[in-house]
């Protein structure tokens, strides 16, 4: 079966359904699968925890049952496990993918309010399975789901998870249809043809519809309450956010936030940050999202002062980068970044390490030789200011000296640690606690979400490093 070519079947009970069942694309040529598996190699199923079809409602079976037995038919070492919005990909998965040959994923439609998206999901199952072949099995236009945008390599589109649309799956999978003379639905038939959407300033004052895209966009690992992230977008005179709104209704299907800091003390020269671009998943490939980066970039390289552009926010901190394995790599690569990880600002790896107080050695850990390490106090003004902007100008590291000037200037001197050489400060870095009210922790909103009992570490300085 080729891609962009469907299978049909008219035997449902009557005869009076056709089910297509249409292969959007194999990139990695692995349909059908008996090119690739052999006898005792694992077909690992994943599929959703969701409620079954009308006319099925009343058995209280899994739905995706038909399809585990229909797969096992023709292949006995087929492992059919369940996944749930809540919990996405578990160790318990990881264990079944890790031993499979191949992983098939099935996704059942969109996420509802509040849950996370089984294309975010697929996207981890796919980084768990690292060079295993993946298939996509959507129950649903994939143009709906935002799946073209996701680049899975091998995409099944079905029109929905009837047994009858199982079966037929099942039997494209093992190259079993030989089509009916009618062709499946072309890819670019699927598409809207991007166009430019006008990006509108955001006007700072409703925060309910960027917090439901917030939220509907990225994984629960990166969900926030609604106050946090109204915080992070209100900063008078150093942010600039953008939204494209349906001109039927004026609901808000995407969304850019950005942001300029300075650079140095001297308050001349700033890098602008892009540091997030969302689009409802079902408005993707639309050229919504390229409309609010090109007007995006437009703006910030008009301010006077903006020498360079980053990926990603410092502070206050959305994120720092694209997440490890988002589909959206790629999407940047195109446009001219450079993310080969060989250098700071292409790309490298960036993670935050969280500590259990508990495990550490009784008395804390013992200081090196000729250190001593103690809180600041005022009379350490001037020697901070002239430590933090030597080393942080010598490291470009962006906002850090505007960090420490924040917190001394706000009273909070003794969240500043220092190490010191004798007298001479060589090592320093800043403290926070999600309760307490100070500019730090509300420009790293990420503790919080862990517990309230998590404190921070930021902004290590260590001369000579």
């Amino acid at each position: 079966m080729l891609p962009g070519h469907s299978a049909t079947t008219s035997g449902h009970r009557g005869g009076s359904r056709r089910s297509q069942v249409t292969l959007i694309r194999d990139h990695q040529a692995c349909i059908p699968l008996t090119r690739i598996l052999s006898d005792g190699d694992i077909v690992v199923l994943l599929t959703p925890v969701v409620p079954p079809v009308k006319s099925d409602i009343g058995n209280g079976n899994d739905p995706f049952e038909p399809f585990g037995r229909a797969l096992a038919s023709r292949h006995p070492w087929i492992r059919h496990v369940p996944y749930t919005s809540r919990n996405g990909i578990t160790s318990t998965h990881a264990g079944f993918i890790k031993r499979a040959k191949i992983v098939v994923f099935v996704i059942s439609g969109p996420p509802s309010a509040g849950q996370s998206s089984q294309v975010e999901i697929g996207l981890m199952a796919r980084m768990v399975g690292e060079e295993r072949p993946q298939i996509i099995v959507a129950c649903q236009n994939v143009q709906d789901l935002g799946l073209m945008e996701a680049n899975f390599p091998t995409v099944v589109q079905l029109p929905g998870y009837a047994p009858s649309d199982l079966q037929v799956a099942a039997a494209v999978l093992f190259g079993e249809t030989t089509g009916t003379g009618s062709t499946g639905l072309d890819v670019q038939s699927l598409m809207i043809e991007p166009k430019f959407w006008p990006p509108e300033n955001w006007d700072n004052l409703n925060v309910a519809p960027i917090h439901e895209l917030w939220n509907q966009c990225l994984p629960d690992q990166f969900h926030l309450e609604k106050f946090p992230l109204q915080s992070l977008l209100q900063r008078d005179g150093y942010a600039m956010h953008f939204v494209v709104r349906l001109p039927e209704n004026h609901e808000v299907v995407g969304f850019c936030a950005t942001y300029t800091t300075f650079v140095d003390k001297e308050g001349e020269r700033l890098i602008g940050s892009l540091a997030m671009i969302i689009v409802k998943p079902a408005y993707r490939r639309r050229g919504i999202g390229l409309s609010l980066y090109e007007h995006a970039l437009k703006q910030l390289k008009r301010i006077r002062g903006v020498d360079r552009i980053q990926l990603g926010s410092t502070f206050p901190r959305l994120l720092s980068g694209i997440p490890a394995a988002s589909a959206s790599e790629s999407w940047f690569r195109r446009r001219g970044w450079q993310m080969d990880g060989q250098a700071p600002g292409r790309g490298q790896d960036i993670c935050d390490w969280i500590l259990n107080i508990d495990d550490w050695p009784s008395g804390g850990l013992s200081a090196s030789a000729g250190l001593t390490f103690r809180q600041g106090t005022f009379d350490d003004f001037n020697s901070i200011s002239d430590f933090i902007e030597k080393e942080s100008t010598r490291k470009d590291h962006t906002g850090w000296y505007d960090q420490y000037m924040n917190l001394a200037h706000d009273g909070r001197i003794s969240d500043i640690v220092l190490g010191l050489e004798h007298s001479e400060i060589v090592a320093s870095a800043l403290i926070y606690t999600p309760n307490e009210v100070s500019s730090l922790a509300q420009n790293l909103p990420w503790a919080r979400t862990i517990g309230s009992d998590v404190g921070g570490v930021a902004c290590i300085c260590i001369a000579g490093w």
